[in-house]
């Protein structure tokens, strides 16, 4: 049996406030862009821009205490979606489907991790921070 791997690692700079939404069996949706910095060949650098998507806890944890201009970290997935628009076109997208996000700069009280369960401490966001440098 062959075995695969879909995991992404990213840590940058939020582009926007998040956008929480709540689905029709009420579970919290939350999506985001994340920038990051790709060197190109000549030294300069150049931005690259995820789309982050975040359910339930962590995604009510992510509204709230996220900001544009935060920096984080996020690991997760890669998932492929294809939608269809109004006028009939039809959309590919690209996200980033969150399994930890590690929020580096405080908030006040919005410092930590936030994983599936919510769950959240300074002290995880120093350890990814210090792994992921």
């Amino acid at each position: 049996m062959s075995r695969t791997i879909n995991r992404v690692e990213l840590l940058g700079r939020v582009g926007g406030d998040p956008d929480l939404k709540y689905s029709q069996n009420g579970t919290a949706v939350c999506q985001l862009r994340l920038a990051t910095d790709r060197r190109r060949q000549n030294g300069e650098t150049e931005a690259d821009w995820h789309s982050i998507v975040c359910w339930g806890k962590q995604a009510e944890a992510v509204a709230e205490y996220v900001r544009k201009g935060n920096r984080l970290y996020v690991s997760g997935s890669l998932a492929q979606n294809s939608y269809e628009t109004e006028d009939g076109q039809r959309r590919h997208r690209t996200e980033v489907h969150a399994q930890e996000v590690v929020f580096l700069d405080s908030n006040g009280n919005g410092n930590g991790s936030s994983n599936g369960n919510g769950n959240g401490s300074r002290e995880a966001a120093d350890t990814a921070a210090a792994e992921v440098f």
